[in-house]
């Protein structure tokens, strides 16, 4: 079936439509469909970070260069986002507009339903806290593994690995054949129902960063206190995400 020939429609009564065209959803409400209404302005950091989903560059339309440089610079001296809706692909959405160098972006938000109410966890019940060593070391290699952001150092290197994988299979004749499985590596993984103990991880952590003999104080006490930190940690799970 060619794509030309799907159709969209509501079903108004059991196995009875009305066929849908462009031409309706844009007469649905024209003004809608063409504009970008600013609802109101909110501070930077008052949305969470799940209600974000799909960012898009904002441009001008010809002749509008100049309210457009002044919303840019309002926003970016006020510190503040602005909430709007319009409707894309026959669908309104809510979006948040911000400041980004030189241009805006819109970023299209999720709907309050779509969120789904967020997990109860030892720390969240209060039942758990960190030493104050065990946050000295959290907050050490916080500290040590802190650099300027650079998103051109994170790459896909999984697909090209996979790639990788299926030459090799296809090297060997193995391109019809089931294969079983290799053994995982002893590694923590964040799996539910595994408990990984988060003090030994930290103390791997700084050890592989080359700490040296700034380290050593931490490593003796993290091993004295080994076995009462992973009692501690016990609480703490590696969450399945949702």
């Amino acid at each position: 079936m060619d794509w030309n020939d799907v159709v969209k429609g509501y079903e108004y009564e059991k196995g009875e439509y009305v066929v849908l065209t462009d031409e309706d959803f844009r007469r649905a409400n024209v003004e809608a469909s063409r504009t970008i209404d600013i609802q109101t302005f909110v501070s930077r950091d008052s949305i969470s970070p799940y209600y974000f989903d799909t960012p898009y560059y904002l441009v001008p339309d010809k002749g509008g260069e100049r309210v457009y440089a002044l919303l840019r610079e309002a926003l970016e001296q006020s510190k503040k986002l602005a909430v709007a809706t319009f409707v894309l692909r026959n669908r309104q959405h809510v979006a948040a507009l911000m400041p980004v160098g030189d241009v805006i972006v819109l970023n299209t938000l999720r709907y309050q339903e779509e969120i789904q109410e967020a997990p109860q966890t030892a720390s969240s019940k209060k039942t758990s806290a960190a030493s104050g060593r065990e946050l000295d070391m959290a907050l050490k290699l916080i500290d040590e593994m802190t650099e300027k952001w650079q998103p051109g150092q994170f790459t896909n290197t999984y697909r090209d690995d996979l790639k990788k994988r299926i030459e090799e299979k296809v090297k060997s004749g193995q391109t019809h054949a089931l294969t079983e499985p290799g053994e995982e590596t002893a590694e923590p993984r964040a799996s539910g129902g595994k408990v990984v103990d988060l003090m030994s991880l930290l103390q791997r952590s700084l050890e592989q960063r080359g700490g040296g003999a700034a380290n050593d104080g931490a490593t003796r006490a993290s091993k004295r206190k080994h076995s009462a930190v992973r009692r501690r940690s016990s609480n703490v799970r590696a969450a399945r995400r949702a």
